[in-house]
């Protein structure tokens, strides 16, 4: 998959801030040296946003990156393009104070809203991550609630239609939770099993569906993204 900078969508700008549209396919930030000639969010973000160069944790592999999203997840982002702000969303996120909604499609049928509440792990030896291998390493805790939004029912099988609102932010956690109680994502490779069902997806059905909280001066911020194409032909597929 090709992304050029006309696939990043701008949501809201602001002199602290902005808020943008991640296309699937798309990788954040380099992260091996196998990926090291893939573009990626960061080098658009220190083109359209010079000031970043000196903005975060590690500047030159992550310029404006406070948060992330796995590869092939779409949706809303912020990038800091201050140091002041870096520092001030950093804290929010560490005390949960920032809202994330994220879309997303799983096998089997899910009728009530729980909260999924289980360490996550590195599994030795790979990139994968899980919540009960038996060899793990960097295991944190992880917080997940999930509420049903639309069950469809295609081919003689099940689908859930979720909205995920995640706590912590670990690598690839909503998808190894979902995983977990049995009901993994549509279309995800990793945790789900090729075998399944992706109706021809190259990529999860997994959408950054919103994010929402306050700056310091009390301003309540809210951005929404639409659901992508390629995803919303799947549901129009389940009414047709």
């Amino acid at each position: 998959m090709s992304i050029v900078s006309s696939d990043i969508h701008i949501l809201l700008e602001d002199p602290d801030f902005a808020m943008i549209e991640k296309p699937a396919g798309l990788l954040v930030h380099k992260t091996t040296s196998k990926n090291k000639e893939e573009q990626t969010l960061a080098d658009w973000v220190i083109k359209t946003y010079p000031e970043t160069g000196s903005v975060g944790d590690d500047p030159r592999a992550r310029p404006g990156i406070v948060h992330r999203l796995d590869k092939e997840t779409s949706g809303v982002l912020l990038i800091a393009r201050t140091q002041a702000f870096f520092e001030y969303f950093k804290k929010l996120l560490q005390a949960k104070k920032v809202q994330k909604m994220y879309l997303a499609l799983v096998h089997g049928e899910i009728k009530e809203s729980r909260t999924i509440n289980v360490p996550i792990g590195l599994i030795s030896g790979k990139t994968k991550r899980s919540t009960r291998a038996k060899k793990m390493k960097m295991i944190k805790e992880a917080l997940t609630e999930i509420e049903p939004a639309e069950t469809f029912h295609h081919n003689n099988e099940t689908y859930s239609l979720l909205r995920v609102y995640p706590k912590t932010g670990r690598t690839h956690q909503i998808r190894v939770h979902l995983a977990s109680i049995g009901h993994p994502v549509v279309g995800d490779k990793l945790y789900c099993g090729k075998k399944l069902e992706s109706f021809g997806l190259n990529r999860h059905f997994l959408h950054a569906s919103s994010l929402e909280f306050s700056t310091s001066r009390g301003r309540r911020i809210k951005v929404e993204s639409d659901l992508p194409e390629e995803l919303q032909k799947i549901l129009n597929l389940f009414v047709d």
